[in-house]
């Protein structure tokens, strides 16, 4: 009798837990900022080729991603868009990040010169909640900041664009900075060590 009074307050509190997380999750509508099409084209400027790669970490290129970075790659596979011009040579490299947060998700368009270094990057969606906290950083174009670094470059989001206090600006500014940089990390290990940015 003891054991199924356990077991039912057992069942009750995982009910109430998962009925609490689903509400303070609540994610609103998706907004759309740019197409995929509009990001590629945009972020591989001078390329008239395109070519999909899709990439599969190893256990090891995971273990050196953790312990160097602090970050746990944990998608299947990641999908680059490579752009040649009409010689074959590679123009850039681009991938597109998404990081889960309480607010919804927030998508990055990462552009990656041949050298690893970031050409450019665009939040291409982000949802209602989250969309008036980073509008004032879009429109100030701070990811201009982070053009020229490399995965081991600063990429913390200081309060050049945005005062000390505005918190949730600098928070999903940091979100989108961190995915930024992950798409450095990735095209290193998973296209330059693998030999195969030429």
């Amino acid at each position: 009798m003891k054991g199924k009074v356990v077991r039912r307050v057992g069942g009750a509190m995982i009910v109430f837990v998962l009925a609490a997380s689903a509400a303070l999750a609540h994610i609103t509508p998706p907004v759309v900022l740019v197409s995929d099409r509009e990001a590629v084209v945009g972020l591989l400027q001078g390329a008239r080729k395109f070519f999909v790669r899709e990439v599969r970490l190893s256990a090891e290129d995971r273990q050196i991603i953790q312990k160097q970075w602090q970050w746990n790659a944990d998608e299947e596979f990641y999908r680059f868009y490579l752009g040649r011009d009409d010689q074959g040579r590679l123009v850039g490299a681009m991938i597109f990040l998404t990081e889960f947060t309480i607010h919804g998700p927030v998508r990055v368009a990462v552009g990656i010169s041949p050298d690893g270094k970031i050409g450019g990057a665009t939040v291409v969606e982000l949802t209602e909640e989250t969309y008036p906290w980073l509008k004032p950083l879009i429109d100030h174009d701070f990811m201009k900041d982070f053009v020229g670094r490399d995965s081991r470059g600063n990429f913390a989001m200081g309060t050049r664009h945005v005062g000390a206090h505005e918190n949730m600006a600098l928070f999903y500014g940091q979100v989108v900075a961190t995915l930024i940089q992950r798409g450095a990390i990735l095209f290193e290990t998973a296209i330059v060590k693998r030999g195969g940015a030429a």
